[in-house]
């Protein structure tokens, strides 16, 4: 086992109790585990909204379309607040936010402006 100095912190909680388990990296105060790889990787990786702005985790944004929930019948509107959580390479929805009213989803970079 590794001493702590040598492993990340927990990128969910911060902690800096951490340990291997193969080639992951385990928290052992909130059980999150990750691959230290693959989430340098995930750092490179950005976002542009509707007016081309950059946008990065913690960001605030709007929403700039009405956009309709797959698989629901619920509609986010135009004006609608979010939170940029995570920023995921994806063809689409690549942003994990948090919406007001909503909860937490993924959205698609191009229908927000950063506020």
């Amino acid at each position: 086992m590794s001493s702590t100095s040598e492993l990340p912190s927990c990128p969910q909680c911060h902690s800096e109790y951490t340990y291997t388990d193969r080639n992951l990296v385990v928290c052992s105060m909130c059980g999150f585990e990750w691959d230290p790889q693959s989430l340098a990787d995930e750092d490179n990786i950005t976002a542009t909204d509707a007016n081309g702005t950059v946008l990065q985790e913690g960001d605030k944004a709007t929403v700039v379309k009405d956009l309709k929930i797959k698989g629901s019948s619920q509609v986010i509107k135009v004006g609608t607040k979010l939170v940029i959580r995570r920023i995921k390479d994806a063809k689409d929805h690549e942003l994990d936010c948090r919406v007001d009213g909503v909860g937490e989803m993924m959205v698609t970079a191009k229908f927000v402006k950063k506020a």
